[in-house]
């Protein structure tokens, strides 16, 4: 039994070591790779030999150890300075040329395997010493085979011509062992004797000589150009001269036609003025006389207004009083005719003679004050037509005396004047018509609406004879005088009736009996065209009643 156990305890460790061992296999084996992978820059190139021959360039791949190697090569830009001293030109002068070169590794397969071969080092910067020195070697070498095939002038003067050659030799033989030349630049040439030097005093003497003769020559054209300058100033000069006489002459013959025309507009012009003159006086007095029309037109306005605004007082006092009557007869219907209308057909045939008389005398009254209105307005008709027609005749007289202007003002003054004329005719015929009316209506007044005119002053009449006593600040009455005093008004209007009666045959006495008779008699008498006649009558039989 406890061998069995045991032995069920270690069946149950088994797959647990199976997976450590297999974690720790595959993590020995991450580890191994990531050794053997080598990562490579952009500007590199490994070139990895052994089992496989290849190239890794910008980025990575595995290498394996033991087995297979590594040389690194730089792909970047190497730059040399290459010098030389004391080399003989073709002319056989020593000179000095120094050179700048820019190189590198051309980025193909064949080009870096060749480089790796002939360039040898243990690391990258083996390598790439071991390259500036054998190109510097070559270009000092090829630079001094160049200079030997050219001249100083060469050289000197054209340093393009001579780095392209330099660059066509070099590059030829360089691209042999996997390199290219980027750049070949000549910073500078001299040389020891002084040829360089002089070549320049040379040039320099000749460039002299050349500016000298180049100055003659300008100074020659100037003294050439002065002449002529001058000689085309003094042609100028004379044209100008001739142009200033032919101008002054001109201007003397333009001046005397100026001259001549001046004085020929200014006696125009005086004349013109003249003309203007007695124009302006006609217009001045044109319009003075347009401004009195105005200044007339203005008044008569001005007085319509106010006439019209007595027109419009008395129709408003027309109005009121008519209301007032209105009134009167409303109250006076309440109050009086119609208790009154119980013992109007008892009444009523003792009424009816003094009613249709009254009657007539109120016709006649109101005939009278029509036909008395009727000839005020056609007075007045009249005589505004007759205003008109000289308003008109005189705005017709001035308009024909005036020019096209004043004949155009004379239209509206006689615009205005004729609507002046019509507003006032109309005024006119108005009054003119209440005149003719109202005489008509003195025509036919009878005897009783003259004595109803007389009844209507009685009231005046007594209040002037009472008069002065009301200015006797002291009596004195000594016996019976006392009945003088009080029979004093009463006598003096009784004197009154008898002269009216005398004079116009008028018995004011009768009349005012009748009447009063008439107010017991008469209570309610309502006839279109008499309502004032009758209200007064009913008005004095209530008094009488009472």
């Amino acid at each position: 039994m406890v061998f069995l156990t045991e032995y069920l305890g270690a069946s149950n460790l088994v797959p647990i070591i199976i997976t450590v061992v297999a974690v720790v296999a595959g993590l020995a084996i991450l580890s191994s790779i990531f050794r053997m992978w080598k990562k490579v820059p952009q500007d590199k190139a490994m070139v990895v030999t052994g089992m496989k021959k290849r190239i890794i360039t910008g980025g990575g791949g595995l290498v394996l150890p033991v087995l297979e190697r590594t040389d690194t090569i730089s792909l970047g830009n190497i730059q040399l300075n290459v010098n030389t001293s004391q080399t003989m030109s073709s002319q056989g002068v020593p000179i000095d040329v120094a050179g700048t070169a820019v190189i590198k590794v051309r980025n193909t397969h064949e080009s870096i395997y060749a480089a790796i071969e002939q360039f040898t080092g243990t690391n990258e910067s083996q390598i790439q010493n071991s390259i500036s020195e054998q190109v510097t070697l070559i270009l000092e070498g090829k630079l001094r085979e160049i200079v030997a095939s050219m001249t100083v002038e060469q050289i000197y003067n054209d340093r393009e011509a001579f780095s392209a050659k330099v660059q066509e030799v070099v590059g030829t033989k360089i691209g042999e062992m996997g390199l290219e030349l980027k750049d070949f630049s000549i910073k500078d040439v001299n040389d020891t004797n002084g040829y360089i030097r002089a070549l320049g005093a040379k040039q320099i003497a000749e460039k002299k000589k050349d500016a000298e003769i180049a100055q003659a020559m300008a100074l020659k054209e100037e003294s050439i150009k002065k002449s002529e300058a001058t000689k085309e100033g003094e042609k100028a000069r004379l044209e100008a001269q001739t142009q200033v006489s032919a101008a002054l002459k001109e201007k003397e013959v333009q001046e005397a036609q100026y001259r001549s025309e001046q004085e020929s507009a200014k006696a125009k012009a005086d004349a013109a003025y003249e003309i203007q003159k007695s124009i302006t006086n006609k217009e001045v007095i044109a319009a003075q006389m347009e401004a009195d029309i105005l200044k007339e037109l203005k008044q008569k306005e001005l007085q319509e207004a106010q006439l019209q605004v007595e027109i419009a007082r008395e129709q408003k006092q027309t109005e009121l009083e008519q209301r007032r009557a209105e009134k009167t007869r409303e109250e006076l219907k309440v109050k009086i005719v119609e208790p009154a209308n119980a013992d109007r057909q008892q009444k009523q045939a003792q009424a009816d003679a003094v009613k249709y008389t009254r009657i007539a005398e109120a016709e006649a009254r109101a005939e009278a004050r029509k036909a008395e209105a009727n000839a005020e307005a056609e007075a007045k008709k009249a005589e505004a037509k007759a205003e008109a027609e000289a308003i008109k005749l005189k705005a017709e007289a001035e308009a024909n005396a005036e020019t096209v202007s004043g004949e155009s003002r004379a239209k509206a003054i006689a615009a205005v004047g004729l609507a002046e004329a019509e507003a006032i005719k109309a005024k006119g015929l108005a009054e003119a018509e209440a005149m003719e009316k109202k005489a008509e209506a003195y025509k036919k007044y009878t005897g009783a609406a003259m004595a109803d005119k007389l009844i209507e002053k009685l009231p005046d009449i007594a209040k002037a004879i009472a008069e002065p006593l009301s200015q006797i600040s002291d009596i004195k009455i000594y016996g019976g005088g006392i009945d003088n005093v009080s029979d004093n008004v009463p006598t003096v209007l009784a004197k009154v009736f008898d002269t009216v009666q005398s004079s116009v045959g008028i018995d004011m006495k009768n009349i005012v009996m009748a009447d009063s008779l008439e107010a017991k008699t008469t209570k309610n008498v309502n006839v279109t065209g008499v309502d004032e006649v009758l209200n007064n009558s009913i008005g004095n039989n209530s008094k009488a009643g009472k």
